[in-house]
């Protein structure tokens, strides 16, 4: 079987079980602080394992585009020196929702493995959780007895807490489960010593294919496990394990999930992959990477130097540095692969393909930035390295490592991995605190600390009346307190809200909520933001005294916006939408939007394209879009629309977004704009007002940036230009053509500057012809040291070659104080340099230090500035003093 095949089976079957087959979410985990990727296939649902939300189906089936580079799954440091670990992989996977367990997952694991895959019935090994005492989950006698009559007693191994209790992170859903092993060796290596030694022990053809997860618990923050309100199946079974034990391959990299990527980096690099060694690894590496970069990337991330950005540009300067050093490739060759790796995914993973122009280029980008850097990067490696090993240490020092970094774009895992094929490790800890002390760099927000919730009542999920309604009645589902750098906070959960949670580039909603017990008002909480957390709205309300007893005394909440805040901000978002459309209509049906920010301020919107945005395209823009506010467009709201009737009504989906099988589409006239949205509007276009640009610039590698602001916003920005216009007018007298008076000022100006230059220049040349006269002979040289009256650094440095020019041998040092800021210069003859191994630069450096300042140049000549003006003298004093020996 193809891997196109192996996947569309796995589809297939599930549906015959009837699950309903969903798309895989994006990359990058949204709403979830508690990751910063997906990183396994259950994360989509994680709302439905907790009882927050209601799934589309009770069976569910899918492939998850999954990255484990970073937390508690993170394979990255075994990537290409193993055969079978990956960064990004799909995860296939089959889920229940409280409908069936152990039973059925069971039976048709095997069913599908056995009968429909044809893999080896005596080749393939489960095991089933031992138990533990810590937690006071007992022996899983249930998955035992089930297996037992499949595989036979002496074909189930018994795993630890490691190896046979699965959860996604510190916290969260969790239960025992159940792995099914495959063993890939040749039969006389089988026959030498049964598979069931090699389970869990890291052998390359002894591997996990199927992870079957019975999810029954609940982690807490506390550590301690609580029953979820059902039980629940959670199945991953790693795709390309999958097709390397179907395929008979030995490898994941055999398969032709990878071997049309690796072909290409053959052509590129001129190298086999059965070279072996590190040319393979080097390959794995690549042919790895570009799938979890390019993926990330179309999922709407871009490599940067913060969060899940700089995890991804790390990834890709991890690959880059393996080409370049194993495979030769010293000019941008990722770029070139994600042609192959799109039409390789159309089918499943469509976005990468409708964005691959888009991928490619700013992978290039990245790959042209680095390799600047690189080769000089690694020159200082190996000295480092060499350095090291002639004295014996065996330890990068930590400020060297970030050095590497800062200097030339080393992340210190890459730092590390080479310094560990040479033998070396680095000193993590050092690096650590030089990055902590270097102030440039921005530091990690503050780690919150969150409790447990205390729950209040009993609900599924929040009703959001906010579309409709700014206040609502509701009653409190549960709260938490957390610590952060802004203190002790509160978090809420109202079974009701009309507060907008922050989400889609649209800021939270403000506003209060005042508490009731017995239809007596008991007190009134300020609703500071509204966050979005496993689809649930969050209310973050300032602690106050006695708010444990309030939140649980009251039987009842008036929730209510502020709603001045909340049409300001409608205004904008309804602008971006307005916006997008004009975007495209102007510059192309390229640009895609790549992030916005709507608030009652402003608005900000990311969208694709490769360069600059004239003044002229930004005035057609903001006349089409102020255009659209003329017309008074109406807002045509469908709410709870089929995804696939959304997308005949043309309505454009953000790629990186995960839409549900109903979605909400916000149209401002079918013709012109028609998208998929969640956030808030206004109900007519006219209501926006007045559309002005702010600025355009961009923010990374082909993503351009342009900021706006609507409404009340605008109409005092205008006010603000008109009011700078009009006094601009006063200063001026009042002139009919105010632009043409101001040329005409700057005109005068550069004329008068003209002038003044000239007179500089003509005292300067009088002051050279006096200097002259001052040059002294000492032992055959020309020595000049003088304090001097110049108007810049310029005129200086231009007055040292002046007289270097009319005098032969000349050494010389000039001090300057120009407008209370002291300049120093000096100069040196060939004679002094080769003869006396005299360095200006090095000369300058030393002077410097009497004028508190510092400086350098070439061996000839170099200059310095300083903060001290009074050490002047003293500084020509010893250049003086120099120069006589």
């Amino acid at each position: 079987m193809t891997s196109h095949e192996i996947r569309r089976h796995f589809l297939d079957f599930f549906r015959s079980k009837e699950h309903l087959i969903v798309p895989s979410a994006p990359l990058v985990a949204k709403n979830d602080p508690t990751l910063m990727f997906n990183n396994s296939g259950m994360a989509q649902f994680k709302d439905f394992f907790l009882g927050n939300g209601t799934p589309p189906s009770k069976r569910v089936a899918d492939t998850q585009k999954c990255l484990r580079v970073s937390g508690k799954h993170n394979d990255l440091e075994d990537v290409g020196f193993d055969t079978y670990h990956h960064t990004m992989f799909e995860m296939l996977g089959n889920w229940s929702f409280g409908d069936y367990f152990k039973k059925e997952a069971i039976a048709w694991a095997w069913e599908l493995l056995t009968e429909v895959y044809k893999l080896p019935k005596d080749r393939l090994y489960v095991s089933v959780f031992q138990g533990d005492e810590r937690d006071g989950v007992p022996f899983d006698q249930e998955a035992f007895d089930l297996w037992k009559p499949i595989v036979g007693e002496d074909r189930i191994i018994y795993g630890n807490k490691k190896d046979n209790f699965w959860e996604m992170g510190d916290t969260g859903p969790c239960g025992p489960c159940s792995e099914i092993h495959v063993d890939l060796r040749p039969q006389a290596e089988v026959e030498q010593k049964p598979g069931k030694e090699l389970v869990n022990a890291d052998h390359p053809q002894v591997v996990e294919i199927w992870n079957l997860v019975f999810m029954q618990f609940n982690r807490k923050a506390d550590g301690s496990l609580e029953p979820l309100p059902a039980r629940h199946v959670d199945t991953g079974m790693g795709f390309e394990r999958l097709c390397m034990a179907i395929q008979g391959k030995l490898s994941n990299y055999d398969t032709d999930v990878f071997w049309g990527t690796i072909g290409v980096i053959e052509e590129l690099s001129g190298r086999s992959y059965g070279e072996g060694g590190m040319t393979a690894v080097a390959m794995r590496v690549i042919a790895d990477h570009i799938r979890a970069v390019s993926f990330a990337i179309a999922d709407g991330l871009v490599p940067s130097n913060a969060k899940a950005g700089y995890v991804i540009r790390r990834i890709l300067r991890r690959a880059i540095r393996y080409g370049y050093s194993y495979l030769n490739l010293t000019e941008p060759f990722m770029t070139k692969l994600v042609p192959t790796l799109a039409m390789q995914f159309a089918d499943v993973f469509p976005e990468l393909n409708a964005q691959r122009d888009f991928v490619a280029t700013v992978i290039r980008e990245e790959e042209i930035a680095f390799l600047r850097t690189l080769g000089t990067g690694l020159g200082r490696l190996d000295q480092i390295i060499g350095q090291l090993t002639s004295e014996g240490k065996d330890t990068i020092p930590g400020e060297t490592v970030f050095e590497l970094n800062d200097t030339f774009g080393f992340p210190a895992d890459l730092t590390a991995l080479i310094a560990r094929e040479k033998g070396l490790k680095i000193d993590e800890e050092g690096f650590q605190q030089a990055l902590a002390e270097q102030k440039a760099r921005s530091r990690k927000d503050a780690a919150s600390s969150a409790g447990d919730w205390v729950e209040l009542a009993e609900s599924e999920r929040t009703e959001f009346v906010g579309y409709d309604q700014p206040e609502a009645y509701a009653q409190i589902i549960k709260y938490r307190k957390i610590q952060n750098k802004q203190g002790t906070q509160v978090q809420v959960v109202l079974d009701k809200t009309p507060f907008y949670a922050e989400s889609g580039g649209q800021i939270g909603d403000t506003g209060t909520l005042q508490l009731f017990a017995g239809g007596e008002s008991i007190g009134t909480l300020t609703v500071l933001d509204t966050k979005k957390e496993n689809d649930l709205p969050i209310h973050i309300v300032q602690d106050v005294r006695g708010i444990d007893d309030l939140l649980t005394e009251a039987d009842q909440v008036y929730a209510s916006i502020n709603v001045e805040r909340r049409e300001l901000t409608c205004s904008n978002h309804s602008a971006t939408h307005l916006l997008h459309a004009a975007l495209r209509e102007v510059l192309g049906t390229h640009v895609a939007q790549k992030g916005s920010y709507v608030g009652p301020d402003a608005l900000r919107f990311d969208f694709s394209h490769f360069q600059k945005v004239t003044d002229e395209q930004l005035a057609e823009v903001e006349r089409i879009v102020n255009e659209k506010i003329r017309e008074d467009i109406r807002l045509d709201e469908k709410r709870n629309v089929p995804i696939e009737e959304a997308k005949e009504l043309g309505a454009m989906a953000l790629f990186g977004e995960k839409y549900g099988d109903f979605v909400r589409v916000i149209t401002f006239d079918p013709d012109y704009s028609v998208e998929l949205c969640g956030g808030t509007h206004v109900p007519s276009t006219g209501h926006i007002g007045l559309f002005k640009f702010t600025s355009e610039g961009s923010v990374s590698t082909g993503v351009r940036r342009v900021e706006a602001k609507t409404a009340l916003g605008a109409e005092t920005l205008v006010n603000e230009q008109f009011a700078i216009v009009n006094e601009l007018k006063e200063l001026m007298k009042a002139p009919k053509d105010l632009v043409k008076a101001v040329q005409g000022l700057l005109e005068e100006r550069s004329a008068l500057q003209k002038q003044v230059e000239a007179l500089q220049n003509e005292k300067v040349q009088q002051l050279k012809n006096q200097l002259l006269d001052k040059v002294e002979a000492t032992n055959g040289h020309s020595v000049l040291v003088e304090k001097v009256d110049v108007p810049s650094a310029d005129a200086l440095k231009q007055l040292a070659y002046d007289l270097k020019a009319k005098v032969d041998n000349l050494a010389l040092v000039l001090g300057a104080d120009i407008n209370g800021k002291p300049q120093l210069a000096v100069m040196l003859p060939d004679e002094l340099i080769k003869g006396k191994n005299m360095n200006a630069g090095q000369v300058v450096k030393e002077l410097a230090k009497n004028i508190k300042g510092g400086g350098g140049g070439q061996p000839f000549f170099a200059t310095a500035g300083g903060s001290d003006a009074s050490g002047l003298d003293a500084a020509l004093a010893q250049g003086k003093q120099l120069l006589a020996q």
